[in-house]
């Protein structure tokens, strides 16, 4: 193996599965919500968007769902 490579000569491609990877959206959270993750993510050394998303991947594949109720005021 060569202790240098001289790579000035070589052609630079697009990924072709970077589209794929991760696509951004626009979402509004909650002050408390993005503040706790962002102190979870300041103790794991990661980017808290890169938590968030390792959270919703983790209900992904635990198949978690959300029962939301709305409870009727009767008095």
């Amino acid at each position: 193996m060569k202790a240098e490579y001289d790579l000035s000569q070589m052609k630079s491609r697009r990924n072709p599965y970077a589209s794929k990877l991760k696509k951004s959206v626009t979402i509004r959270l909650g002050e408390d919500v993005v503040s706790y993750f962002k102190d979870m993510a300041d103790e794991a050394g990661i980017p808290y968007q890169s938590l968030i998303n390792l959270y919703l991947r983790d209900c992904i594949r635990q198949h978690r769902t959300i029962d939301i109720s709305w409870q009727s005021n009767q008095t």
